[in-house]
C-alpha cells in the first residue's frame, strides 16, 4: 500500500480540540490464506494537530488494499501507522468492523495518542 497517497492540508484551528470521524462503509480486501474478498467498514476518529487528512487522496489509498491480501488485523495497524505519520493528530483511532464470514464477525480497535510517541 503506498502511503505517500495520503494528502493533509492546514488545519485552521490547531490550537482547539476538535473531532473529526472519517466512515467508509465499503471497504474490501483479500483473505491471504484463501484469497476470498472481505469486505468491513473503517471508521477514523481523530483530534488534528496541524493538519487534516484531504478525503480524495483517503479514498485512493484505501483502493491500494482492494486486491492486497492482508489480515484484519494488519490491516487495522497499517492504517494507524500511516495515517499517524502522514498528518500527526493529537490523537487517533481505527476501528474496523468486518462483515461475517462463515458465522463469524470481528472488529478491531487500535488507538494512539500524541504521548505515545
Amino acid at each position: 500500500m503506498k502511503k505517500e497517497l495520503l494528502e493533509v492540508f492546514d488545519n485552521t484551528y490547531p490550537g482547539r480540540d476538535y473531532t473529526i470521524q472519517i466512515v467508509n462503509p465499503e471497504f474490501t480486501s483479500v483473505c491471504p490464506k484463501t484469497g476470498l474478498p472481505d469486505f468491513g467498514t473503517i471508521t477514523i476518529t481523530y483530534v488534528p494537530s496541524k493538519s487534516c487528512i484531504e478525503l480524495k487522496s483517503l479514498k485512493y489509498y484505501f483502493l491500494e488494499f482492494r486486491n492486497a491480501g492482508i489480515f484484519y488485523e494488519n490491516i487495522t495497524n497499517r492504517l494507524l501507522d500511516d495515517l499517524v505519520a502522514a498528518c500527526q493528530p493529537k490523537s487517533m483511532t481505527v476501528k474496523t468492523d468486518w462483515n461475517a464470514r462463515g458465522g463469524i464477525t470481528e472488529s478491531i480497535t487500535v488507538t494512539y495518542t500524541a504521548s505515545n510517541a
